[in-house]
């Protein structure tokens, strides 16, 4: 035989050896692209924009893994605490003042926003490194860096919810699309965030690493996104004046979308509130005699899990009002929270925890549905960026509250409950209200 026919069979063999290696990635690529590429988003564009949100979510938590291990778990609790509200003061505090000017910003790009979801990615992507040196040590350095991670990341999150509307599938819903992204938001944010915790064992600058190549990937991405999400084709400026008004607002936009906003910065508010107050507090006060990491771990983990099913329900409510969606929720939280605070304890504040995610991610639907509804599609995509926005500002003010209250759990749950009560004291009326009056046309919103 001669020994090119021997070799042939040994060809065939390590073919069929390779193809079988290949398999399991490849087949689970081709299973996630199936399913962000349904019922017509492969078509639209909106798939590509499920997958590098997904890209997005994982680059942002690894991120925040090297962090958390930096400002908050390698030192004692009072120094965590300083070093936490350090870390607000040198990010947060000039981030509420940057904040407001996003929105417009990026309304003067309408032309650029593949360029400017690029441009967050890469921005990411070079902080990440220049952190990584300064991760170990966490010196001053490591702020700046940080808030530039923070204004590039709240920048791509403007962008992405002004693109969405251009990336509709036939008798797809925004509600719909918006639900889509998110979940794979949090999915990706559930597998990489173990990802991260490995790598940090490896070493404090090798999360970073991760979300450097990540945002890398995101960055190439972004660049094969459909050419419609740079027209500009039938937009405007939100003009938000009303009666004379020398400043801009929110209330030419409609009484739903108003009051939708502000029950949305409440729930913004309690998310930021929760996020530092309970890190500290279940550092102090494991539950149930766990470790701080595992104590911490189980309420993420639950606020996830009702974040996820927030997302899921939402999609699923589909012509449902979403004022009446929006009021059921503030109730909904406002009772857990007032319960959670006459009966503190460790499993009210899982239960707290996976309430707020499930009421804030229903609400959050809720109120691009009513974008969807009330507000003319030339001026929808600039209404999105500056919710977006101040929705982030509401979770600054959230996040400070937190930092600054004494470690008491009751005091902890009853203030959760009041920034609660305060936006269904704005807002709940004024939602029923309105859909009690059906002042405006009521298509189907998911």
């Amino acid at each position: 035989m001669r020994s090119s026919e021997r070799a042939r069979p040994v060809g065939r063999a390590g073919r069929a050896v390779g193809r079988a290696l290949h398999l399991p990635f490849t087949g689970t690529a081709r299973g996630i692209r199936k399913a962000t590429h349904a019922h017509g988003a492969g078509e639209s564009g909106l798939g590509k924009l499920i997958e590098l949100h997904a890209v997005n979510g994982a680059g942002d938590v690894m991120i925040t893994v090297a962090l958390a291990s930096t400002v908050f778990f390698s030192v004692p609790t009072d120094e965590a605490r300083g070093r936490v509200a350090l870390y607000l003061a040198i990010t947060m505090a000039p981030f509420t003042l940057l904040a407001p000017v996003i929105g417009p910003l990026l309304d003067r790009i309408p032309h650029g926003r593949r360029a400017a979801m690029a441009g967050a990615m890469l921005t990411r992507a070079v902080l990440a490194i220049t952190m990584s040196g300064a991760v170990a040590t966490g010196g001053l350095e490591l702020y700046p860096a940080a808030l530039g991670v923070l204004v590039a990341s709240k920048a791509y999150g403007v962008v992405r919810s002004a693109v969405v509307p251009r990336l509709l599938p036939p008798k797809f819903s925004l509600v719909k699309a918006n639900s889509r992204v998110t979940l794979a938001g949090l999915l990706a944010t559930g597998i990489a965030a173990p990802i991260g915790a490995g790598l940090q064992h490896v070493g404090p600058q090798w999360p970073l690493y991760g979300a450097c190549a990540l945002f890398l990937l995101g960055a190439y991405w972004a660049f094969t996104m459909p050419p419609k999400v740079d027209s500009a084709k039938g937009e405007a400026k939100a003009h938000m004046l009303l009666h004379g008004e020398k400043k801009p607002s929110l209330r030419t936009v409609g009484p739903s979308v108003l009051h939708g906003l502000q029950a949305n910065a409440a729930f913004r508010a309690l998310s930021g509130f929760l996020i530092f107050f309970l890190a500290f507090l279940l550092r102090e006060h494991p539950l149930g005699g766990q470790s701080p990491a595992v104590s911490l771990g189980i309420v993420g983990v639950a606020a996830g899990v009702g974040n996820a099913l927030g997302t899921t329900v939402g999609a699923w409510l589909k012509s449902r009002g979403p004022e009446v969606i929006i009021a059921t929720v503030l109730a909904l939280v406002l009772a857990v929270a007032i319960t959670a605070a006459v009966f503190f304890g460790a499993g009210m504040v899982a239960v707290l925890g996976a309430s707020a995610g499930l009421c804030q991610a229903l609400a959050k639907l809720s109120l691009d549905a009513l974008i969807q509804r009330d507000v003319p599609e030339q001026v929808r995509t600039s209404a999105f960026a500056r919710s977006e926005t101040l929705l982030q500002m509401a979770w600054v003010v959230g996040g400070a509250i937190g930092i600054a209250l004494p470690l008491n759990g009751t005091l902890g749950m009853s203030v959760a409950a009041g920034l609660v009560a305060v936006g269904a004291l704005l807002s709940v009326r004024g939602l029923l209200s309105a859909a009690h009056q059906g002042a405006h046309p009521r298509p189907k919103v998911a």
